[in-house]
């Protein structure tokens, strides 16, 4: 069993005072080092996509909006998404980054992986960049798996706070690609959509899975929903490989959700997807790093989610469970939606 690790940090994708900045890189290094997990992991140097992957999950504007605002010496793409001189080559790299190490993994060159990259990539859609997002790592990495490899059928979960529309975007049409998003849903939350009757499109319909949760959820719904509707959706979709949208944001302690998620509960859900590959695809799965903006949550969580790669159950949780008692009853949901899924 071997675990590769692939780090592109896009240091100089960076703006003062933007939640999506440079120090998450350096706070991630930094816990990996001082913890000394990195000897035990395969490191794998980034590479940089070529246009014709990115061309897989984008159209050619995208690609030329996000090079042009880079050779102007950079700006915002949309309120929410900036770009630096240096940032259309480092979005190549981290959809780079992502392929290369998908292709490792789908080839059995190793058993599992993670990528930590930046800029992130689930909001971005088909025909643009957003949400801090300017390509679509996971995209541009499965449909380059899907052309490459042996693995055809490919499973991506989400498990950012935020809703991946832009991987559903990608991907509403497409019957090979079971896409599974968890998110907090509500009245103007971003980016609005994935509501559970967002089904997928024509013969894809069933195959894009949202599961919306209202704020406040934290360990035991989120576990309920990996057993109850996660789970047996792989089972019943059969994936040739896993890939995870990993988001940190819906810890308890960021800025930027109002969900109650505890690192050990991020971890535990690692570890029950790492179980889930291995039940259903001989372990090939890869962890794609998202959100998180609390760096010290997001630094423990990238080290608790390599532990579950590596088969080791540690888990390193310094901030403890929410101070807040109760959650919303997922009951009612859980069953609907295993009804509008048929896994019941």
């Amino acid at each position: 069993m071997s675990t590769l690790f692939s780090f592109a940090p896009a240091y100089e994708h960076n703006l003062i005072g933007h939640p999506e900045h440079a120090g998450r890189g350096k706070a991630v290094m930094d816990l990996l080092t001082s913890q000394q997990v990195l000897a035990d992991l395969a490191l794998v140097d980034p590479v940089m996509a070529t246009p014709e992957q990115v061309r897989r999950a984008h159209a050619q504007n995208v690609i030329e909006r996000a090079q042009q605002i880079s050779l102007r010496g950079g700006g915002q793409i949309d309120a929410d998404t900036y770009a630096t001189d240096a940032s259309y080559d480092l979005a190549m790299v981290a959809a780079g980054a992502t392929t290369n190490a998908a292709l490792a993994v789908a080839n059995g060159e190793h058993t599992n992986g993670y990528v930590f990259v930046r800029p992130p990539g689930h909001h971005a859609e088909y025909s643009r960049s957003m949400g801090f997002c300017l390509f679509n790592n996971i995209a541009v990495a499965a449909k380059e798996v899907q052309a490459k490899t042996n693995c055809k059928r490919l499973m991506i979960v989400d498990i950012d706070v935020h809703h991946g529309n832009g991987t559903q975007d990608i991907f509403y049409g497409d019957d090979s690609v079971l896409f599974i998003s968890t998110h907090q849903f509500g009245s103007f939350f971003y980016p609005g959509t994935g509501a559970a009757h967002e089904l997928g499109q024509d013969a894809a319909s069933g195959f894009n899975f949202n599961v919306p949760i209202v704020a406040g959820v934290g360990d035991a719904g989120y576990l309920s929903i990996m057993d109850q509707l996660i789970a047996p959706a792989a089972q019943k979709f059969k994936p040739d490989m896993i890939l995870i949208s990993a988001g940190f944001d819906a810890h308890w302690q960021d800025p930027l959700a109002s969900m109650e998620l505890s690192l050990t509960g991020y971890a535990q859900l690692a570890q029950k997807l790492v179980s889930i590959a291995q039940e259903t695809c001989e372990g090939r799965i890869l962890f794609v790093q998202e959100g998180g903006y609390m760096l010290d949550v997001l630094s423990h969580a990238v080290l608790n989610c390599l532990n579950g790669l590596l088969g080791n159950d540690k888990i390193v949780d310094p901030f403890g469970l929410s101070p807040v008692k109760g959650s919303p009853d997922l009951v009612k949901m859980i069953k609907e939606l295993q009804v509008l899924h048929l896994l019941k």
